[in-house]
């Protein structure tokens, strides 16, 4: 389990205090699923936390791979996160619109390219606003920092990788989308991919793990027993995924807090997973 220091969540007192702090760097990093309008970008500009920059997921990836925002590699993330006027010794604080849509994206990414100081704000601009606390609008033109980044690849997972695991099960999947898509029920968001799981995979959805009214996430008992309740070991190996590996950061950012360590994501996730040529799948409960 977490302690207070090395609890990845932030709350919007601890960011208030720490508004002036040159060396604390804040990053809006909300994301939206395909078609859905106004873009995340688009809000950044009406309203964000004030001395923030956008952290654009669909940016900030492969621009030559076709799946949805998949990991840049380790001097494009570096490239992109200085020109947002981030260094190596900042610390980085991640939040989003409200709906845990990308912070935890952003949060692994950075622990994942080897920056440990980084962190979540709880609630994250739905719970800055309810407080009434100060916005700014308009772009925030950062100077550059300088930040090195090198990838643990012990952080994601491939596609090959996963099939393998459907042999031993050497790792527990851990799907964070909607119980009805994990169950093949109803038509798969993303277009041309098919509806179901990846076959022995277990379903924590996401939303289940923060509290609709306040946007804060959910004491730490009761992420314990979401996935307890779910058939997931915690002290096994787990690999999370979900719609694009986006939504599945938050069941490893709840991980973190269980103090489970050395959890992995499918970076492709069901976008990749799902297409019509692709890997075994299954349908039904977990």
């Amino acid at each position: 389990m977490t302690s207070s220091t090395d609890d990845p969540l932030v709350s919007t007192d601890w960011l208030a205090a720490r508004l002036e702090d040159p060396k604390v760097r804040i990053i809006d990093a909300s994301s939206k699923l395909p078609g859905v309008l106004p873009l995340p970008a688009e809000d950044y500009l009406g309203a964000h936390i004030p001395g923030a920059v956008f952290f654009d997921v669909n940016a900030i990836a492969d621009p030559d791979d076709p799946r949805p925002h998949m990991f840049p590699d380790a001097a494009q993330f570096a490239r992109d996160v200085a020109a947002l006027g981030i260094s190596s010794d900042d610390t980085v604080v991640a939040y989003d619109s409200g709906g845990w849509t990308a912070a935890p994206r952003a949060w692994w990414m950075f622990l994942s390219f080897g920056h440990p100081d980084v962190k979540v704000l709880d609630g994250g601009l739905k719970k800055w606003l309810r407080e009434g606390r100060p916005t700014h609008s308009g772009k925030v033109a950062p100077k550059p920092g300088k930040f090195q980044a090198k990838l643990d690849s012990g952080y994601v997972r491939s596609q090959q990788q996963l099939v393998d695991n459907l042999a031993t099960g050497a790792e527990q999947v851990v799907d964070a989308r909607a119980r009805p898509r994990f169950e093949g029920t109803v038509a798969e968001v993303w277009p041309g991919r098919r509806s179901g799981h990846i076959p022995g995979s277990r379903n924590v959805p996401y939303s289940e793990l923060f509290d609709a009214g306040t946007g804060t996430m959910k004491p730490l008992e009761d992420l314990r027993q979401a996935f307890t309740a779910a058939g997931v070991e915690l002290t096994r190996p787990i690999v999370t995924s979900c719609g694009s590996g986006v939504s599945a950061l938050v069941l490893t950012l709840a991980l973190y807090r269980l103090g489970v360590r050395g959890s992995a994501l499918y970076d492709g996730s069901w976008a990749e997973w799902g297409l019509p040529e692709g890997p075994p799948i299954a349908t039904g409960p977990a």
